[in-house]
């Protein structure tokens, strides 16, 4: 146990080993529904979900033994909700993408992640871009995991009169849905650990009975990572089409990932001067994550907002942190439960999460018109385009034209002209 105390200075941070495995283990519950939700969703954009389940597991053991070792942080990094859905339904389905050009995306955009940290651009960045804008961008992608979700469950179906409607509410598919997201949602609200992952499961053992699932096991070797290592694109990632799926992809890592690690390190206490190079190395954990991730062949990785979990039953170091990685590890040997996991069960967890995302509403500032209808037009456009990068690009170009119009010019960050003069030449001279 000296060691501990040598590595992770368990006694000058209040804690002990009991209290940080407990921890880890909170912490774990919270958000090992990746595991399940990650391959179907990458699945469907045409991944071996095998590979895909290996890959998750195992970027989520280093990047988070990276961050206890490195930062001596209680904070687990694992693939992005949100992210991951954009990858596969937006840039593979929609746009024509093959799922080895967008791991080149990810990669590029790890990359210049890991730059801007490095040089101490990514504060400059994040304070240049509206608060608004910010806000819409979490907002925004939270609507679209609805409509994603809603999708999957067969709750929201295609209709050639008004392009969506409800689904057939009769099916056991959509039944199960609906159960397991009230399950997730009456769970969390008593604080029961790990509501998602048991939602998940209930409904999964439920679809043996009641929709013709078959059972496969739960214990096996882990499949080959082969499918998907190093098969990434990246030249393809650095021609034109694709570049503002690069942008889309470091953006929201950029406020996602940062946001993240500032306000679990400050419900943690850590986030006072004579630690803050603790959280500088957090943010280098948490770049380099990303790119590694790319390379293993899953979409990008961030912190999770799950590790306030941890957090909360008293994690204060890497132990905690690395008390997740080990249990990411062991993970490895349920692929044959993961494989069986049906898309409508995952859903409920997608759609959750899609609740939680909007209520960063009330953060916008809605008696001035200048900022929130930006933010509205960036949020509205997401889903409604079906695409990230379009509400990005519609919010950045209202928000310049809206303040150059009502005199206030002065008030916007160069980089919002940059960025959303970017957006607008690609409109006019290259399309949508």
């Amino acid at each position: 146990m000296n060691w501990m105390e040598r590595v992770f200075k368990l006694s000058e941070h209040g804690t002990n080993v009991r209290t940080e495995l407990v921890a880890g283990l909170t912490t774990f519950l919270t958000m090992a529904y990746i595991i399940f939700v990650n391959p179907s969703i990458l699945g469907d954009a045409g991944m071996p979900k095998g590979a895909v389940f290996v890959a998750t597991c195992l970027i989520a053991a280093l990047g988070t033994t990276i961050m206890a070792l490195y930062a001596n942080y209680p904070i687990a990094l694992a693939p992005g909700m949100g992210l991951n859905a954009y990858f596969a339904y937006v840039v593979v389905l929609h746009m024509g993408f093959t799922w080895q050009a967008a791991l080149g995306a990810v990669f590029v955009s790890g990359c210049l992640f890991l730059l801007v940290t490095l040089f101490g651009l990514r504060e400059l960045i994040i304070k240049g871009i509206p608060q608004s804008i910010r806000i819409a961008i979490t907002v925004g992608i939270g609507l679209f995991l609805a409509l994603i979700a809603l999708k999957s469950a067969g709750i929201v179906a295609a209709s050639p009169a008004t392009f969506v409607t409800l689904g057939d509410l009769h099916k056991p598919e959509v039944i199960l849905a609906s159960l397991g997201f009230l399950i997730i949602v009456v769970l969390d609200r008593l604080k029961v650990p790990g509501a998602i992952l048991i939602g998940i499961v209930v409904v999964t053992v439920a679809s043996f009975f009641f929709a013709g699932n078959e059972f496969h096991g739960v214990f096996s070797a882990p499949p080959s990572i082969a499918p998907t290592f190093l098969q990434l694109d990246i030249k393809s990632a650095l021609t034109g089409g694709i570049l503002n799926v690069v942008l889309v992809f470091f953006l929201v890592e950029l406020f996602d990932a940062t946001g993240t690690l500032m306000g679990v390190a400050k419900r943690a206490g850590l986030l006072v001067p004579s630690r803050m190079g603790r959280f500088n190395r957090s943010l280098l954990a948490d770049s380099g994550a990303i790119f590694a991730g790319s390379l293993l062949g899953t979409s990008s990785t961030t912190a999770y907002v799950e590790s306030a979990a941890g957090v909360q039953a008293g994690g204060r170091t890497g132990l905690t942190a690395l008390t997740v990685a080990a249990l990411f590890l062991c993970c490895l040997f349920l692929s044959p439960l993961a494989g069986v996991v049906p898309g409508y069960a995952t859903a409920p967890a997608l759609f959750f999460v899609a609740c939680l995302m909007l209520k960063e509403l009330t953060e916008i500032e809605w008696g001035e018109t200048t900022e929130a209808i930006p933010a509205a037009v960036t949020a509205l456009l997401m889903p409604f385009t079906y695409s990230v990068a379009n509400g990005l690009a519609f919010g950045f170009i209202t928000y310049a034209v809206l303040k150059l119009f009502t005199g206030r010019s002065k008030e916007v960050h160069w980089m919002v002209w940059l960025i959303g003069g970017v957006f607008l030449f690609k409109f006019v001279y290259i399309g949508g």
